[in-house]
């Protein structure tokens, strides 16, 4: 098969060196660069990776890389059509996002500096929390175009509240259709109006209530597992998101996938980054797809909006 293309996954976590596994099973890149800052770490998983080569069958080779405090190693990335970022502080039980705010802004001014100087072509797919404040921060930060710099949220909220809804109703989740909308967090919108079992609305299999009480726990559906793990945060359904949106990004699918984007007009609503669903292709987001929203969820929506423009207001200065 074709392989082409390099991406690289900055932040060589349990967040990132998943992600790397999982792009490289894809069999679809040419290359999957891993990098981080504790020496040797990203060495050692790439070595440990393309050791598995032969046992699941792919092609893609993995390289690892040490990166320094004034940028350097940050090199290996150079021509990458994508980098995905998952370099920040995990949350610790009972930390919300936003205390991560200010470490993980330092982090990510560093890291995408070096994108921008390294890997200037590339679509930036981040996965720090805050999430919608580090995303506007890596748009800032770089200079890219706003639809080539994408955060990761609401793929893993939809999935979590799929997961939730066939758990509930004991039914596999390829029957099971949600969608979330808005903040990565908080002011999450889940859009009642689109999610539906075997085509049937999920109003007519579930209580109002019930519907609640799963949406609440996909709204803290983070911090739950943080709390169950006390050391580290999710990682397989957040690696497996991100992945996905890489594999949409390479092969120019057009997808439409929830994700955080930059919203101009849509809705009503502008100059923000927003979990919406979106378009995705080789540029990024092609167009952000607006949906039929009840009057409730469209109100929700832009409460969002205004609660999250508030904090990424206040991300320049950090």
């Amino acid at each position: 098969m074709a392989r082409r293309g390099k991406v690289s996954v900055i932040g060589a976590g349990f967040y990132g060196s998943t992600t790397a596994l999982r792009l490289a099973e894809y069999d679809i890149f040419e290359t999957v660069v891993l990098t981080d800052v504790v020496e040797g770490k990203p060495e050692g998983l790439a070595l440990d990776l393309n050791q598995s080569r032969w046992i699941e069958g792919f092609e893609t080779k993995l390289i690892g890389q040490t990166t320094g405090p004034n940028g350097e190693g940050y090199e290996m990335i150079a021509g990458s059509e994508i980098v995905i970022i998952t370099a920040g502080l995990p949350r610790k039980p009972g930390m919300s996002r936003m205390d991560l705010i200010e470490t993980n802004a330092k982090i990510m001014r560093s890291v995408a500096e070096n994108i921008a100087k390294h890997a200037p072509g590339a679509i930036v797919i981040n996965v720090a929390n805050p999430l919608d404040e580090m995303t506007a921060l890596a748009q800032l930060v770089t200079g890219f175009p706003f639809q080539r710099v994408i955060g990761q949220a609401g793929m893993l909220d939809t999935a979590r509240f799929t997961h939730f809804v066939a758990e509930e109703l004991n039914v596999p989740v390829a029957s099971v259709t949600t969608l979330t909308l808005g903040s990565h967090g908080d002011t999450m919108v889940p859009v009642a109006s689109a999610c539906s079992v075997d085509g049937k609305p999920l109003a007519d299999l579930l209580s109002a209530d019930k519907i609640e009480e799963l949406v609440v726990r996909t709204r803290n559906g983070g911090a739950e597992v943080v709390a169950l793990l006390k050391t580290g945060s999710a990682y397989y359904a957040p690696s497996a998101a991100a992945a996905r949106m890489a594999k949409a990004v390479i092969e120019d699918s057009g997808a439409v996938m929830p994700v955080c984007a930059w919203v101009d007009g849509e809705y009503g609503i502008s100059g923000v980054y927003l979990g919406v669903e979106a378009e995705i292709g080789r540029q990024g987001v092609r167009k952000v797809v607006e949906g039929d929203l009840s009057e409730s969820e469209l109100a929700g929506l832009r409460d969002a909006a205004e609660a999250v423009r508030a904090k990424q207001a206040d991300i320049a200065d950090l």
